[in-house]
């Protein structure tokens, strides 16, 4: 079955050239093309796409703002933004309303594909330099609550004492910021094993996602 991708930008020029390097791909099909936020919001109530490519700087509602509509209206949609801005605020926002990933128009046609194909199983796609944003943030975050002596009470237990020595090293992988598939090569396991043990990671954290769950590990190792 073809992943279904609605593109939005505000420049025709823009969504012509994403048209072009997706739609040779067999396991690929483009369903429709908005100009704007507002209009990909109001094309979601007619179409069921799999992947939103979602420009940032838009005219009448950014890409930001139609994230935030889109995260709650239709959470099945897996939204990769797609910018010209390397902006960590642009990136830390997309994290915080619920983007999938995060690409850079200047991205290579495999790396699009990549992050499409992802997305779609799962996975959120943030390369190395929107990883390494996120996990400063974090960190940044975390040093914060312990200057203004916030004291997590020692009863919490860590998520790094719930979890096998395996998905420790799950874990860390993902902090780093790798895919599922990246993992999964380098562990010598399949993609759905790393799905799996993912998925048992985030239960036993007691937390809701693959971001909730990179800043809880972190806040708990650096106790």
């Amino acid at each position: 079955m073809s992943i279904r991708i609605l593109v939005a930008d505000d420049h025709s020029v823009v969504r012509k050239g994403i048209r072009m390097l997706l739609e040779d791909e067999a396991d690929m099909q483009i369903i429709g093309e908005a100009s704007d936020g507002d209009e990909a919001i109001e094309m979601l109530s007619n179409i069921e796409p799999d992947v939103l490519l979602l420009d940032i700087t838009m005219p009448r509602m950014s890409g930001i703002e139609a994230l935030k509509v889109i995260s709650q209206q239709y959470p099945k949609v897996r939204t990769l933004m797609f910018s010209m801005h390397n902006n960590p605020d642009y990136i830390l926002k997309a994290v915080q309303n619920g983007a999938a990933g995060y690409l850079l128009k200047d991205t290579g046609q495999e790396e699009i594909l990549q992050a499409v194909r992802s997305v779609v199983n799962g996975d959120l796609y943030y390369p190395a330099n929107a990883s390494s944003v996120i996990i400063q943030h974090f960190i940044l975050l975390n040093n914060s609550h312990k200057k203004e002596s916030v004291v997590l009470s020692p009863k919490t237990p860590s998520v790094w004492n719930k979890i096998t020595s395996r998905e420790a090293q799950i874990l860390t992988c993902l902090i780093d910021g790798m895919s599922s598939p990246e993992i999964a090569e380098k562990f010598g396991i399949s993609a759905n094993t790393v799905a799996n043990q993912r998925a048992s990671i985030i239960r036993k954290a007691g937390v809701k996602n693959t971001v909730d769950l990179i800043r809880k590990a972190l806040e708990d190792k650096n106790r």
